[in-house]
C-alpha cells in the first residue's frame, strides 16, 4: 500500500469560517453550508513543479498533492483522461469573435464531467470507512455515482426525478444503482436521501453536501490551465445547476496562484441557466447573496434544471470576484445552438453545453461579452446521451436506386 504526500491540513466552513479535522467523515457544516478542503500551500509548492507533472499519466489524478485521498489503494479509476480543448474555429468567424474553445467533458467516463466529482467522492467514502451511498440525481451524477461505487464495491441508492433521461435511468440501475423514480425535482429527492439517512445508515452524496465532489470538479480548472501553458481564459461560460464545477474552478485557480503556478490574472466566470430553471441569475440581476427556490422549473437541459442550491452564495460569490455574471438562455435557444455546433464545428454538445454557446451568442450581441475576448464553453457530456432531432429519407432496395433523388435530398 502507497502512501501519497498528501497535503490536507483541515476542512473549513464556506460561510462561517469554523474549522473541521481531516480525516473524518464529514457532510454540511454546522451552519448547514459546504464544507471547503484547505492545503499546506507551502508544502505542495516545495513538493512538486509543473515538470513533475510530465512524468505522470495525462490523468486528473496526477493532481494528487492537489486532492485529498492518502492512500493509493483507495483511488478508485475507469480510464479518466485529460479532455480535449477543441477550438470552434468556424463559430468563432461567424460570430466575429475572439477565439472560442469547447472543453468537451462528454470523453470522461460514463460519458460527463460528473465523474471528478464522483470519483473524488467516492475514493474518500472508502478511504473513510462509508459502505452505502445515497444521492438525488437528474441523471448524469447518477451514473458516474453507480459506476463508481460498483468498482469500489460500495452499495448505492440513487433517486431520480420521474422526467430523467430515460438513458440516464437505464444506465443508472444498469451500473448496480437501486433506481428510484419520484415524481418531483431534484430537490424533492434530495429531501429523500437526507431524510433517509438515520433509517437506512447511507452517506448523503448530494451536491456540496459532502466536501470532496469539489475536489474533484476542481480538476477541470487545474487541466484547463496546464493545458493552456499555465494560463487562463478571458472568460468562461459554464452551464450552472449546482455549480460545483464553477465553485470548484474557482477554488483551483486560487490554489495554483498560491504554488506559483499562475499569477494572479482569473477568468470572468459566467454562470449559464436556462430560462424555466434560472435562480442563480434571478439572485445576480437582484445583487442578491442567496437565490430563492425556482418554482415550476422546466427545461430540456435536465442537468441544469435544479431548483435550489445549497451552495448558491458561493456561485454568486465566484461570479461577482470575477467581475463575470449570470445570464439565461431559452431551450430554442438551446436548441439551435446543438445543432449549429453539430453541422458546423462536428461537436455534438449535450444540451446544458449548448447552453454555454447559446449564452455566447447572446452576450456578444449585448457587449457583456468583448469580441476580442478568449472564450472557454464547457460541454459538459457527450450529446449521445440525449434525444436528437433529425432528418433522413428512406430508400426502397426492392426498386432500382434513384441517384437524382439523393442528390437532391
Amino acid at each position: 500500500m502507497q502512501e501519497f504526500s498528501t497535503f490536507v491540513t483541515h476542512l473549513e466552513c464556506s460561510y462561517t469560517g469554523k474549522l473541521y479535522p481531516a480525516n473524518q467523515l464529514h457532510g454540511l457544516s454546522e451552519a448547514g453550508k459546504p464544507l471547503l478542503v484547505r492545503y499546506d500551500m507551502e508544502g505542495i509548492a516545495k513538493a512538486v513543479s509543473k515538470n513533475d507533472l510530465q512524468q505522470r499519466r495525462p490523468e486528473f489524478w496526477r493532481y494528487r498533492e492537489l486532492l485529498p485521498v492518502r492512500k493509493s489503494e483507495n483511488v478508485v479509476r475507469l480510464g479518466e483522461l485529460m479532455t480535449p480543448i477543441l477550438p470552434a474555429t468556424k463559430l468563432q468567424q461567424e460570430l466575429g469573435c475572439g477565439e472560442i474553445l469547447i472543453k468537451d467533458e462528454g470523453r470522461l467516463p460514463t460519458g460527463s464531467f460528473k465523474a471528478r466529482g464522483l470519483a473524488l467522492a467516492v475514493a474518500m467514502a472508502k478511504e473513510l470507512g462509508v459502505t452505502r451511498m445515497a444521492m438525488p440525481t437528474n441523471g448524469n451524477a447518477g451514473a458516474a455515482l453507480a459506476a463508481y461505487c460498483s468498482r469500489a464495491g460500495i452499495e448505492t441508492f440513487v433517486f431520480c426525478p420521474e422526467d430523467t433521461p430515460k438513458v440516464n435511468i437505464e444506465e443508472i440501475a444498469f451500473q448496480g444503482a437501486k433506481t428510484f423514480l419520484a415524481n418531483g425535482y431534484i430537490n424533492d429527492c434530495g429531501k429523500i436521501v437526507g431524510e433517509g439517512k438515520a433509517a437506512m445508515n447511507w452517506f448523503d452524496t448530494s451536491t456540496l453536501k459532502e466536501p470532496y465532489r469539489i475536489e474533484g470538479k476542481k480538476t477541470m480548472g487545474l487541466e484547463l490551465a496546464e493545458q493552456m501553458h499555465w494560463t487562463v481564459p478571458d472568460v468562461i461560460l459554464y452551464p450552472t445547476g449546482g455549480g460545483t464545477g464553477l465553485i470548484g474552478m474557482w477554488k483551483a485557480f486560487d490554489e495554483l496562484e498560491a504554488i506559483g503556478w499562475i499569477g494572479p490574472k482569473r477568468p470572468r466566470m459566467v454562470a449559464v441557466q436556462a430560462e424555466g430553471c434560472a435562480p442563480i441569475v434571478q439572485a445576480y440581476d437582484a445583487g442578491e447573496r442567496h437565490a430563492e427556490p425556482w418554482q415550476n422549473a422546466v427545461t430540456i437541459a435536465s442537468g441544469i434544471r435544479v431548483p435550489a442550491a445549497v451552495g448558491d452564495f458561493l456561485i454568486l460569490d465566484a461570479v461577482r470576484e470575477s467581475k463575470g455574471f449570470a445570464v439565461a438562455v431559452s431551450d430554442d435557444a438551446i436548441n439551435e445552438a446543438q445543432r449549429e455546433c453539430a453541422l458546423k464545428e462536428g461537436i455534438l454538445l449535450c444540451p446544458e453545453g449548448a447552453a454555454t454557446l447559446a449564452a455566447l451568442k447572446q452576450e456578444l450581441v449585448t457587449g457583456r461579452i468583448n469580441p476580442n475576448e478568449q472564450v472557454m464553453l464547457f460541454n459538459c457530456a457527450t450529446g449521445l446521451k440525449y434525444p436528437m432531432e433529425s432528418e433522413h429519407k428512406s430508400i426502397d432496395l426492392s426498386k432500382p436506386i434513384d441517384y437524382d433523388f439523393i442528390s437532391r435530398s
